[in-house]
């Protein structure tokens, strides 16, 4: 927000649409950063008869909401102001205002892009960049690293285009360098919409994660097979697991009930956040009826 009152003192001292759109922008990166501490603090409520698996899949909903606000905020004012100053190009006043601002917040933006950097090289193990925000399952840290880019090279067009402009003395220049930041906004709007849908939508355990699942499953005595099995993110760090799963015709029903216990405690200790399990006992036809479908009933 300091950063955001910095560009507007400076747009009303140099009547910059780059730095107006600026501006706009980081007061719409400081209210997405409230959404999402909004979304993270409403996702851990307690469980309740209307919504007996949690409100987990709020942190999705708030993240939506972020690339919506990203998109209609930030990406539509900067294009609309952008290509006004084309239609009726001025000069920048007093470019020592815009130039001072845009160098410190560069330097604030490079230090906070750094920031989401570390904190995401922390739980990014060997994936690269894209995989990484593409399949991760907590929306905060893909929406930070993607607005803090944002912010940077949005800082970037808005210098490359005050400095034109005053080189040339053509304020179209400070135009252009508006709807450049307008694009940036959409484009960053659109993947982070993209993303976020696909999770609010529901989507499955990591291959990795459900490989780990499955030789946990197998590793329980009473499991002959893994008949199919059903993974959902309920959030972030909670996973349901539900399984069809194959036991001898001779084993009795007590014997069933804890084969299943272990499997389910196999699960657990494999993977800890699949806090949710229903396991679907089905006799092995495989070795029963020999001629019987694999695929069991």
């Amino acid at each position: 927000m300091a950063i955001a009152v910095a560009k507007f003192v400076a747009a009303a001292f140099t009547g910059s649409s780059s730095m107006l759109a600026e501006g706009i922008h980081s007061v719409a990166d400081s209210g997405n950063q409230v959404l999402l501490l909004i979304g993270g603090k409403r996702a851990a409520r307690a469980s309740t008869k209307e919504h007996p698996f949690g409100y987990g899949r709020e942190r999705y909903f708030y993240a939506f909401v972020v690339a919506v606000v990203l998109f209609t905020i930030g990406a539509a004012f900067s294009l609309y102001e952008g290509i006004h100053k084309i239609v009726a190009p001025h000069g920048v006043d007093a470019p020592i205002w815009a130039f001072a601002v845009l160098i410190f917040a560069i330097i604030a933006e490079a230090f906070s892009f750094r920031t989401a950097i570390v904190e995401s090289n922390a739980v990014r193990g060997k994936q690269s960049w894209v995989a990484f925000i593409r399949r991760s399952k907590s929306p905060e840290l893909p929406v930070i690293l993607l607005e803090d880019l944002g912010a940077l090279l949005g800082l970037i067009f808005a210098l490359f285009g005050v400095t034109m402009a005053v080189i040339t003395g053509d304020g179209t220049w400070d135009g252009i360098g508006t709807v450049m930041i307008g694009v940036l906004l959409a484009v960053i709007a659109v993947v982070l919409a993209m993303e976020t849908k696909s999770l609010l939508v529901g989507e499955g355990a990591t291959p990795e994660m459900e490989r780990q699942i499955r030789e946990a499953l197998e590793s329980a005595p009473e499991v002959a097979r893994i008949i199919h099995m059903r993974t959902l993110h309920l959030g972030p760090e909670e996973l349901l697991v539900g399984a069809k799963i194959a036991v001898a015709g001779e084993d009795t029903a007590g014997e069933v009930a804890r084969g299943i216990d272990e499997a389910e405690r196999r699960i657990r200790e494999a993977v800890p956040i699949a806090r949710v399990i229903y396991l679907e006992p089905d006799l092995d036809r495989a070795r029963t009826t020999p001629d019987a479908s694999p695929t069991g009933a």
